[in-house]
């Protein structure tokens, strides 16, 4: 066994070898200038480009590998991705099945794929460096006169308890928003008759709208998930920052947590991005009408929602490798460094009956930590265990269980994990190449 490791780590030098020298050979290509030119720095290179899945032909993952083949069969599904980390060191991760079936691309790790409400912890994250930076405060109000957003104006709004509205009930859902008409992200069409409007409304439209009107519950009082208060929380970084809500987070959080290759998600087949992956329905899912009042019947993962708009809610696209390197930036451990104070991750891992983690779905006392996600085309888990493994989890295939599915993935995962007693000694996040 001894002898084997060994030999997996000097492959694993070598090939890390070879990809330092082309890529550092070919960012000097790249970056050689005349004399009278400045000389750039080089430029950082992502995750997503160093990793494969030949990294992860491992002897000691291929019942684990058995599994999850066996898996996709029984639910139909066609790609999924998997990263494993242990003491915050990338471990394995690999791709299954197919990034896009039709065009022969078989899943890759370097794939990027939708990873719907996980993006709300990318969000809360957001919005805690800016109370770090003393822009923001848990208790700072939303809407109303002294509230951060300029609307609506306070003479519009009719239930004044919208007034009392803070960023921690929106990063709690506690804001006094319900579904019981409808979730207004997934509701465009519904949305456009309501404001009497002929173009899809925009974030601001909507939100002016729903904190005009009445509200579920007082605030502070109730929780009930809401897509529309991470999306309020992302208009509320633009508005405190006076930049993009992508470009904010990208810089912010993404850039100093190392990642590179984390985007907001776009809306139909041909404006995904190179390496994102093709996203499937099942079989027997009917057309839906585009969100966008064309009048074109899409299938709903292209087009039947406007999934770029929920923004904080759950627009982002990653790989999950990134998504790790990125959850070691927030766990609180010693290694790879944290972008926020143990202040700020022991507020966000903080919760009661009464109140929900922020960011996180849930966690409980023996330090296990968990976010889903999942829409049409995608399904998303992300668990920390006691035991210092971290996974994350993607297919690019609806279940018909809808967000019931991770549940799957949870079961799937908790069985295969525990029969790998041994894994191997290596970090492949050590592969990235810093500036």
């Amino acid at each position: 066994m001894k002898k084997s490791k060994r030999g997996r780590k000097l492959r694993l030098l070598v090939i890390a070898s070879i990809i330092v020298i082309v890529v550092s050979v070919s960012l000097g290509l790249r970056n050689v200038k005349t004399s009278e030119e400045e000389i750039s720095e080089p430029e950082e290179i992502s995750l997503n480009l160093l990793i494969s899945n030949e990294l992860s032909n491992l002897e000691e993952t291929k019942k684990l590998d058995s599994q999850i083949e066996r898996f996709m069969k029984e639910w139909q599904i066609k790609g999924a991705s998997l990263a494993v980390m242990k003491d915050e060191k990338l471990i394995y991760s690999k791709g299954y099945g197919w990034a896009n079936e039709e065009a022969g691309v078989r899943m890759e790790p370097s794939n990027i794929l939708r990873i719907a409400s996980l993006s709300k912890l990318i969000t809360a994250t957001g919005v805690m460096k800016l109370i770090e930076d003393s822009l923001l405060t848990l208790q700072s109000r939303v809407f109303g006169e002294g509230g951060i957003l300029p609307f609506p104006a306070d003479n519009e709004i009719s239930d004044p308890r919208v007034k009392k509205i803070t960023i921690e009930h929106l990063l709690r859902h506690q804001g006094g928003f319900t579904l019981r008409a409808g979730d207004p992200m997934f509701s465009t069409t519904l949305m456009s008759r309501r404001l009497k409007l002929d173009t899809v409304p925009d974030n601001d439209q909507i939100i002016r709208y729903c904190a005009s009107g009445r509200l579920g519950f007082e605030p502070g009082k109730g929780t009930r998930y809401s897509n529309l208060g991470y999306v309020i929380l992302s208009r509320v970084i633009e508005e405190v920052t006076g930049d993009s809500y992508e470009n904010y987070i990208k810089e912010a959080v993404l850039k100093p947590a190392g990642i590179t290759d984390m985007h907001l998600a776009n809306n139909f087949y041909e404006e995904r991005y190179n390496n994102e992956s093709k996203y499937y329905e099942p079989s027997n899912e009917p057309l839906v009408e585009a969100y966008d009042g064309s009048g074109r019947m899409v299938q709903r993962c292209y087009g039947g929602n406007n999934i770029k708009d929920l923004q904080g809610a759950g627009a982002w696209v990653a790989s999950p490798s990134e998504l790790l390197l990125f959850v070691a930036s927030i766990d609180g451990k010693d290694g790879i460094p944290d972008i926020l104070s143990k202040r700020s991750i022991t507020t966000m891992t903080t919760s009661t009956p009464q109140k929900l983690p922020i960011g996180w779905a849930r966690v409980n006392s023996s330090g296990e930590w968990s976010r889903t996600g999942t829409l049409s085309g995608s399904s998303a888990l992300l668990k920390c265990q006691k035991n210092g493994i971290t996974w994350v989890l993607i297919t690019n295939t609806s279940s018909w269980k809808g967000a019931r599915f991770p549940r799957q993935i949870d079961n799937l995962l908790k069985n295969g994990l525990t029969k790998i007693k041994e894994w191997p000694e290596r970090n492949l996040f050590e592969l990235k190449i810093l500036p």
